[in-house]
């Protein structure tokens, strides 16, 4: 016993040491950023506002640009240069140049750019949600869910557990190699290349870049058209985090333009990250085929939502709301399919039509609404196609939320929430991504039914799963053929996964280091059977020791290695030398 008191007292000294530096707050300097040129102050925006201007050396096309409006009330933003082969290449040349100096950096110094970042996010909440709700409709609150939440998670678990994924890992050397020590390390690949969508301007810039640079990559990202106004403004505060570290000023670029932009970002990086459609998806992989670059793609969802008899119908009734209607529906892992049991079907479908006529549509900067604006103005007659699909095949539309007061200009930026049920599998709406705030119920009978109707997709992203007992809940969403956590999904959702060890070492060069272990009298040598010139008993010796190393039977391998011994002392009788 006395043995083990100073240990004890050794441990608990550390553990108290510990607890009382997470008392101390780290030392995090403020960083400036000027958004002057962004802040809304009512009056319609200049055609010149927040216009960008390329750092010294860079070139743009004057009339090769992307013209940016608030969805919400279609107020002109601005615009920015749709960059050319060339100057993509350009900017992936100066990427490489800083990544190279980056990947010197110490994990110290990579935190510190992620502690002053968080601090600038926290301290500067309303003014990026404003930027976000501005630039893509949506309201604020959607804007702190998908935003500012997502990403100060994704921060902290990198501050938290990011160095110690990206340490060397040891692993078993084999039967064959017990002599060996064996570990993977990982590198950065190098510049990282990523195209991301326009409905969470913020979070999928940063999403890919925290990886991409905590793990010693540069990254240059291509934002979508439809949110490169707020994608620049977002680019300040990393430039800024990154100069207040030293770090060079090319670690990180936000490139801005069209199919072009994006083609010539694909052909000069070495990994590309897409979030975008299935059909896009695919021509980036064609493009990375012919560099043979690493591929991450998210390709958004239709994700399934089973709701069992045994729940509390309305908790359950408010989050379906919730996983419908967050960003207007523009959200890739929304959910999108709604299954409820037969039994509750009637109650379920009254609890979320009464809780859907109460939200009411409008310009989110400009009252108290619940729901903003479709970011893509084409998007509402795809919407409106997939509902007259729906009840052309004998749906019904059961409620519908009210709107607000809308601009003239902006009056097809908005569409209703709505809840139709009699939906059936030979509908567009049950099969197309709608990407839109629209709920359409389904009843199901069994458990088995329900995993039936959710695995009839050609996506597979997320799902949820609702059930008064854990057990049962678990074993539907068992069977369901879809990704999510950590994020990705299959099938034409793509492959790949963001985020946690799995994103964070996707961004690297996995290598494999086996060296000798330091044990007297063994060393690395090639068995005399097997040397140059062979020996005619070569391949019976091999045939020995596979069966040493390998054999299920005990008594077989002792045999074999019996075997082994001979033929390495030349004691066994087929062990002349071939002859030539």
């Amino acid at each position: 016993m006395a043995f083990w008191w100073p240990l004890l007292v050794l441990a608990l000294a550390y553990a108290l040491c510990r607890f009382l530096l997470m008392l101390i707050p780290p030392n995090v300097p403020s960083i400036e950023v000027d958004a002057s040129d962004v802040v809304d102050d009512g009056s319609q925006a200049r055609d010149n506002s927040f216009i960008y201007i390329p750092p010294r050396g860079r070139t743009q096309q004057a009339d090769r640009k992307v013209q940016c409006y608030e969805p919400a009330t279609m107020k002109y933003l601005g615009y920015f240069p749709a960059l050319t082969t060339m100057e993509v290449r350009d900017r992936v040349a100066q990427a490489r140049k800083a990544q190279k100096i980056w990947a010197k950096s110490s994990f110290k110094q990579r935190r510190q750019f992620l502690r002053i970042l968080l601090k600038y996010i926290i301290d500067n909440q309303g003014l990026i949600c404003e930027i976000s709700s501005r630039d893509t409709g949506k309201t604020m609150v959607d804007a702190s869910l998908g935003e500012i939440m997502t990403t100060c998670e994704k921060i902290t678990w990198l501050l938290s557990e990011g160095e110690q994924w990206l340490k060397p890992e040891y692993r078993s050397s084999g039967r064959s190699m017990i002599h060996k020590r064996s570990k993977v390390e990982f590198y950065p690949l190098g510049v990282i290349g990523a195209i991301v969508s326009w409905n969470y301007p913020f979070h999928n810039i940063f999403n890919p870049m925290l990886a991409a640079v905590f793990s010693g990559n540069s990254i240059v990202i291509k934002v979508s058209e439809h949110a490169s106004w707020s994608g620049c403004f977002y680019f300040r505060i990393i430039q800024a985090a990154l100069a207040a570290v030293g770090a060079p000023e090319n670690v990180v670029d936000v490139i801005t333009g069209f199919a072009e932009t994006g083609e010539a970002l694909v052909s000069s990086v070495d990994k590309i990250i897409f979030v975008g459609s299935p059909g896009v998806g695919k021509m980036i992989m064609s493009k990375a085929s012919e560099t043979l670059i690493p591929v991450t793609l998210e390709l958004g969802g239709k994700d399934a939502f089973i709701v069992c008899e045994d729940v509390d119908v309305s908790h359950v009734a408010q989050v379906a709301v919730r996983a419908s209607l967050q960003s207007s529906g523009q959200n890739c892992a929304g959910a999108e399919r709604f299954y409820v049991h037969k039994d509750i079907y009637s109650s379920f479908v009254n609890q979320v039509s009464n809780i859907v006529k109460s939200v009411s549509a409008g310009p989110p900067l400009a009252g108290k609404y619940d729901m903003g604006a479709i970011c893509v103005q084409e998007h509402s007659e795809k919407l409106q196609d997939l509902l007259d699909d729906a009840i052309d095949k004998g749906a019904s539309i059961v409620a519908r939320g009210s709107f607000g007061n809308l601009g003239e200009d902006a009056v097809d930026q908005f569409f209703p929430p709505t809840v139709i049920v009699n939906v059936n599998h030979t509908m567009k709406l049950m099969q197309e991504e709608a990407f839109g705030p629209i709920i359409p119920m389904m009843k199901f009978s069994t458990d088995e039914e329900a995993v039936k109707l959710a695995n009839d997709s050609n996506y597979g992203l997320g799902c949820a799963v609702f059930s008064g007992s854990q057990k049962r809940a678990k074993e539907i969403a068992s069977q369901i053929h879809c990704g999510s956590l950590p994020f990705g999904g299959v099938k034409d959702s793509g492959f790949g996964r963001f985020a946690g060890v799995e994103g964070l070492r996707a961004c690297c060069l996995v290598k494999s280091v086996v060296e000798d272990r330091w044990w007297p009298f063994i060393k690395t040598k090639i068995p005399k059977p097997i040397q140059y010139p062979v020996a005619e008993n070569g391949f019976e010796f091999q045939e020995s020791l596979v069966e040493a190393l390998y054999g299920l039977n005990i008594w077989d391998r002792l045999r074999a290695l019996v075997n082994v011994l001979k033929f390495l002392t030349d004691q066994h009788p087929s062990g002349s030398k071939r002859s030539d």
